[in-house]
């Protein structure tokens, strides 16, 4: 299920929400080695600026983690001497790198076009609603929490890891959780591909729902196996829990300033 638009008018234009869109993209095209840039580049520009769980539990850089961090690298690419070479590479190209703010950095870069197609799509249908509840001031920060949050549970499932992890989904799974909790109600025009494509209208709390239980299982199917890498599913998790219980516990309830307390709302654009 595509989510493609919600019917879900809003108060105010979610600068926020297509700032974070626009700030994603440009890092995406101009600053990460998209265009042009080959599959080693790529690679390594995500070794010196995306979070690796293995570098926050050592809160050390795998450049300057000596034996133990060369011997880490060797197993997750299944080849003697790999871990070597690559602290070789790092110190060379990113001797500097901070592994606490890889934590926050991570969540604006993006592995693939397809990997952040489908996180501003989602960012697009359901962030201007959460950001319009919450405030310019506190939505924001929800968003930097949800990031957090959603990178320390990938972490505890995970904690040796040295693969890069990247992606603004744990960030966005957060907009996600409160948005199912403030508006299960919500209409939702998804495109359904199935044996089948069809276009239909659901609640937000269906489609929602139903992404959260794909993520649950999935994250579960990876319990016990080495993955090497791939979707960060307890980051989505971690990301969609944090928002639910935020959004529970502060903002469940509507009042004066929300969409649902006046009659009419302006036209919702996105």
């Amino acid at each position: 299920m595509i989510p493609l638009r919600d019917a879900n008018p809003t108060r105010r234009v979610p600068i926020l929400t297509l700032g974070l869109i626009a700030a994603n993209v440009v890092i995406f095209l101009f600053w990460q080695p998209t265009l042009g840039g080959s599959e080693f580049e790529q690679q390594m520009f995500f070794f010196c600026n995306a979070e690796i769980p293995f570098e926050i539990a050592h809160q050390e850089n795998l450049a300057d983690g000596g034996a133990e961090a060369r011997q880490a690298l060797d197993e997750e690419f299944g080849q003697v001497g790999a871990g070597a070479a690559l602290q070789s590479e790092l110190r060379q190209d990113c001797p500097d790198k901070s592994w606490l703010a890889s934590i926050f950095v991570a969540m604006f870069l993006h592995g693939s076009w397809l990997h952040i197609a489908g996180n501003m799509l989602y960012l697009w249908v359901f962030g201007n609603n959460v950001e319009d509840r919450l405030g310019y001031v506190v939505f924001p920060l929800f968003y930097l929490l949800g990031g957090i949050a959603a990178a320390g549970l990938q972490f505890v499932f995970d904690p040796n890891s040295t693969i890069p992890s990247l992606g603004a989904s744990g960030a966005i799974g957060a907009v996600l959780g409160a948005y199912a909790v403030i508006f299960p109600h919500a209409r939702v025009t998804t495109l359904v591909i199935f044996f089948f494509i069809t276009v239909v209208d659901v609640s937000a709390l269906f489609v929602l729902g139903a992404w959260f239980v794909l993520q649950l299982f999935s994250g579960v199917g990876q319990l016990g196996i080495d993955v090497g890498g791939g979707v960060a599913y307890w980051a989505h998790i971690g990301g969609f829990g944090f928002g639910a219980i935020v959004a529970w516990l502060f903002y469940r309830r509507p009042h004066v300033g929300t969409p649902q307390a006046y009659p009419a709302p302006r036209a919702d654009y996105f």
